[in-house]
């Protein structure tokens, strides 16, 4: 197999097992044959590599525009990314400021994410009370969906939706042609707020706190209203961080039942546990919190049968003096975008195609992406070549971090991401980038 092909990605072994050659031309796969089929200029041998489709992560904060970049923006982020094997990320509309719920700040943060990643992305816009009227136009920039919070986000320049707001945008969104993807945060607020105000009144401000503050009722109560709106008004329906068993059962009963919803789990809540939330203090906080170890299970079962959509970083970053002192107040959400992908290999419990699966393609169907999530002719030459078998411990040091905190430290590792490469452009090889930022939006096809 001959052809007018710029670069050929030589011998990796494809998630199917067989190794292959990758032909590229014009940052797209032109080609897909057996080693020695396929002939190009250039040449990359990765005959001792694994090679999968490069990972999307649907769910990142990278906090810029605006004051909140000194805990990452997008330089810093995104190479982080490129470092763990992601090719394309769909970034949250907070916590930059402003947030993502106006035309004029989603031409802002465009602007930042063209001038400084190295990856492509994405944007949510965000629901909030009182922008019912930003939603349409923003749908019509290409926002790759709308995010709500149905309890409080801790920032005040993006605030919860109560039902009334969570109805009206979903009764909106659902008659647009495109019929944006409404993704909510679901804990409900009633009950988060006054566990959490009894125990700061009561002078109970431990990690443990925390996290009796925010039980698994606050998860399923939420969950449960989320997809009762999106039956009313037939909206497209996707439910971010699920952290328990119950949870995902409620999403899959919806779906049975015809509702179009979906939802997502975090690696952290796949890999650490609240015994972990203890033991490592704030940089271990989020919301929801992590859970026992029994809830990871059922987590990890649910992912293996489908019943999860894709694994996610919610990468949430932040400076290190933010995180000190009240569990309450101190900074949540977990650094961990660039580990992801290695995580999820090093536990070898999904098989290559199922990963490749919940990392790539699925998200890319549900996004509507196209020509992102899978190694077919046509498709953006999107490539991650990993080095499996080589035991490691995960190092601050090899963190592309802006302020190098993550749970992940001191984690043992099989799996290293040795290049990267967005549109056939290699932007990260051995441990070094390579070249200038160059990532492009990406928006619903």
């Amino acid at each position: 197999m001959t052809g007018s092909l710029d670069l050929v990605v030589s011998g990796a072994w494809s998630p199917a097992g067989d190794q292959v050659d990758i032909g590229i031309a014009d940052g797209r796969i032109a080609a897909v044959g057996a080693p020695g089929e396929v002939a190009a200029p250039a040449r990359v041998d990765a005959s001792d590599l694994q090679l999968l489709p490069g990972a999307i992560d649907p769910h990142v904060h990278f906090n810029e525009p605006g004051p909140r970049t000194d805990s990452e923006g997008w330089a810093t982020g995104s190479a982080a990314l490129a470092a763990g094997g992601v090719t394309t990320a769909l970034e949250m509309p907070l916590n930059a400021s402003p947030p993502t719920t106006t035309v004029q700040a989603f031409d802002d943060k465009l602007a930042a994410a063209s001038a400084s990643s190295r990856v492509d992305f994405g944007l949510w816009g965000g629901i909030v009370p009182g922008n019912l009227n930003q939603l349409t136009e923003l749908a019509q920039r290409g926002v790759c969906g709308f995010k709500a919070f149905m309890s409080s986000t801790g920032t005040p320049d993006f605030a919860r939706s109560d039902e009334l707001t969570l109805y009206e945008a979903m009764s909106l969104l659902a008659g647009l042609p495109s019929a944006p993807l409404v993704a909510v945060h679901a804990e409900s607020e009633t009950i988060t707020r006054e566990l959490a105000a009894r125990a700061r009144g009561a002078g109970r401000v431990g990690v443990r706190d925390y996290l009796d503050s925010r039980p698994v009722v606050a998860e399923t109560e939420a969950i449960a209203t989320a997809i009762e709106l999106a039956a009313t008004t037939r909206c497209r329906l996707h439910i971010v961080h699920v952290s328990t068993g119950r949870g995902v059962a409620l999403v899959a009963e919806a779906r049975a039942r015809g509702i179009d919803v979906s939802c997502e789990v975090t690696a952290h809540h796949l890999l650490l546990t609240e015994e972990d939330a203890e033991r490592l203090g704030a940089v271990a906080k989020c919301a929801p919190p992590l859970r026992p170890r029994a809830e990871c299970e059922a987590l990890w079962s649910a992912l293996g049968d489908g019943e999860v959509s894709f694994v996610v970083s919610d990468h949430s970053p932040s400076m290190p003096q933010l995180r000190e002192g009240d569990a309450f107040v101190a900074w949540g959400g977990i650094a961990g975008c660039q580990s992801t992908l290695e995580l999820l290999l090093s536990e070898r419990r999904l098989t290559l195609p199922t990963l490749t699966e919940r990392v790539a393609g699925a998200v890319a169907r549900r996004f509507s992406l196209p020509g992102k999530g899978s190694l077919a002719p046509g498709n953006d030459a999107d490539l991650v070549l990993v080095k499996l078998g080589e035991q490691r411990v995960l190092d601050a040091d090899e963190l592309r971090y802006r302020h190098r905190m993550s749970p992940y430290v001191g984690r043992e590792l099989t799996a290293r991401v040795v290049r990267t490469l967005v549109r056939g452009q290699t932007v990260y090889a051995d441990g070094e980038l390579v070249g200038e930022p160059r990532g492009r939006l990406v928006t619903p096809g």
